[in-house]
């Protein structure tokens, strides 16, 4: 059986000055990721491998993680975020005044800056991804501290749910939330196929303000 496990990285400067670009972790964010490595300390995964985006946010996380499930972290540029082009660096109102406020449902194949992406590229990324991880880790526990797009993303790939425009619904994954989906059989399936078994399990960030 595959197991696994995706980690949103921890809060970053990104959200709280809302503003684009490859930006370090908050204070608050830092604590998120000590809990989360608190937790995972006890056991509770018995990871074979550990990977992270290269961005900034994703590999600090998994940087503090590490130690809890005695691996190494291994970067990988493809479970980074949809990747920004012209945006990096820009504040939420530069980026509307610079490039308009970009409409995917109407037009999903236009990315929201120059040199971005668009979401279906985005997605097809992600799938990529997410297929080479789990074949080469196959019959392994796999933890990848990624972002809450390459997370939307894996709803849209295990599920086969359209890649070529927006979901009718929307995730809210939150910071150093673990989402586990396996591989295997359950009661009278003949075929093995992907099971999601939690979402948004952020239990270690309960009594937290």
């Amino acid at each position: 059986m595959t197991h696994l496990y995706l980690i949103r990285h921890a809060e970053a400067l990104n959200a709280v000055q809302r503003r684009f670009g490859d930006l370090d972790l908050t204070p608050r964010g830092i604590r998120q990721a000590e809990r989360l490595r608190d937790r995972l300390a006890t056991g509770e995964i018995a990871a074979d491998v550990l990977i992270s985006s290269t961005l900034r946010r994703a590999y600090q996380t998994a940087e503090i993680i590490a130690p809890a499930l005695g691996l190494p972290v291994i970067p990988d540029d493809e479970v980074q975020e949809m990747r920004e082009g012209q945006a990096a660096g820009l504040s939420e109102e530069e980026f509307v005044a610079r490039f308009g406020f970009p409409n995917f449902e109407e037009n999903p194949f236009q990315p929201g800056a120059p040199e971005g992406e668009s979401w279906p590229e985005f997605l097809l990324r992600v799938g990529r991804a997410l297929q080479r991880i789990t074949h080469e880790y196959a019959g392994k526990t796999i933890v990848v501290v990624c972002h809450g797009g390459v997370i939307d993303g894996s709803f849209i790939y295990f599920f086969g749910l359209n890649s070529f425009s927006l979901p009718s619904v929307r995730f809210q994954t939150e910071n150093t939330s673990i989402t586990h989906w396996y591989h295997g059989t359950s009661f009278l399936q003949e075929r093995a196929c992907w099971h999601l078994r939690s979402y948004n399990d952020t239990c270690h960030l309960r009594d937290m303000e």
